[in-house]
């Protein structure tokens, strides 16, 4: 499946989680040193959440979603 992290798409197999996209996107240490994970909605996600198909997000370093997200 596809998703998208920061705009970049990352082909993903089924049942992966949001901790295997940022993983994959080279992210992963990012988000461990306290940057956030927002959805196209701007809501905040967990590493262990689940993935759909065409699903966007994005890494903010604020508590805030990314303003374009919004």
């Amino acid at each position: 499946m596809k998703v998208f992290v920061n705009n970049r798409p990352l082909d993903l197999l089924p049942g992966m989680t949001v901790r295997h996209a940022l993983v994959t996107a080279g992210l992963f240490r990012t988000v461990s040193s306290g940057e956030k994970v927002f959805d196209e909605w701007g809501n905040e996600v967990g590493l262990d959440g689940g993935l759909s198909e065409g699903e966007k997000l994005y890494v903010s370093d604020s508590a805030d979603p990314p303003s374009h997200v919004r």
